[in-house]
């Protein structure tokens, strides 16, 4: 498939389609726009998606700040998960003029799995690591002590976060546990990354979220095996594509393991 028909395939299942990705959400549709609403204010609150153009972008984007401002009130805050290939070709600009405040952009990875697992069991294992690098065990979430891991590596990769990571987890295995999986990567003991893989019914989509590592245990590989461990399960669930936003540094891996970039993504966040 051309990268300009799996990005078109991309956006019909996961964003245009989308269903809610945490217990409770909800998807609205209005406008030309796609949006998601969580069921308490701490959820994860944004636009999806949107087919807009340049006569009806700004209405729409007004719109979204009053339905938001709405629900959330003084302190709330929403996001407009916008792409580089999304119309009209200034949303960006349009967004910041109206008080959305841009995050740091992450590349839209997509890997066909129907395509590298056709070879099994011979083309699939020789591009994936046998096994997590010497040192590194990974463990299976399936607990609330488990969940406590999945916060420790979370703040130990990026500082915060945890908590509500472990929320997440937690709701999606009461929830949904038959869409979910996650591991925690330990090393001496104690947790040092945690990587999740949310299975998308219907739409053949996996995706990859997580997988940031502790400062003193990155450029070992952590990454890497967590990424081709959950491909692997990709491969054994059937799904014939897997989805993962990721930086940069990521890129190399990724593409060695068979992903393809297709855009760029930026989170544009709004706080009433």
């Amino acid at each position: 498939m051309s990268d300009k028909d799996l990005l078109s395939l991309f956006d019909a299942r996961m964003r245009a389609a989308a269903v809610p990705d945490e217990p409770g959400a909800r998807i609205e549709a209005a406008d030309g726009v796609i949006r998601q609403v969580g069921a308490t204010p701490r959820d994860w609150h944004g636009v999806l998606y949107s087919t807009l153009d340049a006569a009806t972008a700004e209405a729409a984007i007004d719109s979204e700040i009053a339905r938001f401002g709405a629900l959330l009130g003084p302190g709330g805050e929403f996001e407009w998960k916008a792409y580089s290939h999304d119309r009209p070709a200034d949303l960006a600009a349009r967004l910041a003029r109206a008080g959305f405040r841009p995050g740091a952009p992450e590349t839209l990875f997509v890997a066909e799995i129907t395509q590298l697992a056709a070879g099994l069991p011979s083309a699939l294992p020789s591009a994936l690591p046998p096994a997590p690098p010497p040192g590194v065990t990974l463990r299976p979430v399936t607990t609330a002590s488990d969940a406590d891991l999945v916060a420790e590596a979370t703040e130990a990769a990026f500082g915060d976060g945890g908590q509500r990571a472990r929320d997440r987890v937690l709701a999606r295995l009461a929830a949904d546990p038959d869409t979910v999986w996650t591991w925690v990567a330990m090393a001496d003991g104690r947790p040092v990354s945690a990587a999740r893989m949310l299975v998308h019914p219907g739409t053949g989509f996996a995706s990859l979220w997580g997988g940031g590592t502790a400062p003193e245990w990155r450029g070992r590989g952590i990454y890497r095996s967590l990424v081709a461990h959950r491909m692997r399960l990709a491969a054994e669930l059937g799904c014939e594509y897997l989805q993962v936003d990721a930086t940069d540094d990521s890129r190399p891996i990724l593409e060695r393991l068979g992903f393809r970039a297709l855009s760029v993504t930026t989170p544009y966040e709004y706080r009433f």
